[in-house]
């Protein structure tokens, strides 16, 4: 059987011209090379070189170093991929997230992730908690960012950080007017548009205004175009409200207890593939930097595992 490593030697000899310098190249005794070759030329019952010096190939050798050149390249090309593969710098990650991490934190996060990655790919899906959750556990994605919820049968979960929540209103609303955190009991005149976000919050104040809501809305653009027009307040986090139309407006809330958790997410018992640990490892050690930058919460600053 003709072995890679005799069709190697045998390009980098017919390359170089002598064993000395092939030898060399490829970090081995000449005499070791030299064997090589013979029982390279000895399983294909001819000669490759015209002369021992080397230096003048056969028709046969011709052949050989042609077609062995071809598969070398396509050989080494494989090997490369597979280790690019596993070191998680190539593939495909399906990656879906909360629209306000999706629209503030991942751009930064994923521009310098996919720094040298040569053939990734990566589809970003930006939807509510719900929905992430319910793609994480079918197996329809690679890694979700999102909040937990009453059942995660299938998901395993990190937590990331946790970000406050604040009430958004119109800037000529009355609630805008005031100096300090807004209670709850300052609500109970102004109806609530409920969203995915707030299934967290437990308090049972809060439980009260949220009984009286008549309006749900998942979509965060229609969240918003919902209280611009004047058809109620709401409540989101932190993120969500960096960008806010002019018209409208983000007050803190006096509850200590109204923030969110956000966790990365992933489908139990199956192992992730190397671009998905390769990920989770860039987006922890960027939590530090991401955290000074929109203030919120790390883990590793609020007692909760990193």
């Amino acid at each position: 059987m003709i072995r890679l490593d005799s069709l190697r030697a045998f390009v980098v000899v017919a390359e170089s011209g002598t064993l000395r310098e092939a030898a060399d190249q490829l970090n081995r005794t000449q005499s070791a090379i030299s064997m090589t070759l013979k029982q390279l030329e000895a399983e294909l019952a001819g000669s490759l070189f015209e002369t021992d010096r080397k230096r003048d190939l056969t028709d046969l050798g011709h052949y050989v170093r042609e077609v062995a050149t071809d598969i070398l390249r396509d050989h080494d090309r494989g090997i490369d991929l597979i280790k690019r593969y596993a070191k998680g710098k190539s593939g495909r990650l399906r990656l879906i997230s909360v629209p306000s991490v999706a629209a503030l934190v991942l751009p930064d996060l994923l521009r310098s992730f996919m720094k040298g990655l040569e053939g990734a790919e990566i589809d970003l899906v930006d939807t509510d908690s719900a929905a992430v959750r319910k793609t994480i556990a079918s197996g329809r994605a690679d890694l979700g960012i999102a909040s937990p919820g009453a059942s995660m049968d299938g998901i395993e979960t990190e937590f990331l950080f946790s970000d406050r929540l604040y009430l958004v209103c119109r800037t000529d609303s009355p609630l805008a007017h005031g100096n300090d955190p807004v209670e709850w009991g300052q609500l109970q005149d102004f109806p609530l548009i409920m969203n995915e976000t707030l299934v967290q919050l437990q308090s049972p104040e809060f439980r009260r205004q949220a009984n009286r809501s008549r309006l749900s809305v998942r979509n965060i653009l229609s969240l918003l175009a919902m209280v611009r027009a004047g058809a109620g307040i709401t409540i989101l986090p932190g993120l969500a409200t960096v960008s806010l139309d002019p018209e409208l407006v983000a007050l803190p809330l006096a509850d200590p207890a109204c923030s969110r958790s956000v966790c990365l997410l992933w489908r139990s018992g199956r192992a992730p593939s190397p671009i998905a640990q390769a990920m989770r490892l860039h987006l922890r050690n960027s939590l530090p930097h991401l955290a000074a930058r929109y203030g919120f919460v790390t883990g590793r600053e609020n007692g909760n595992p990193d």
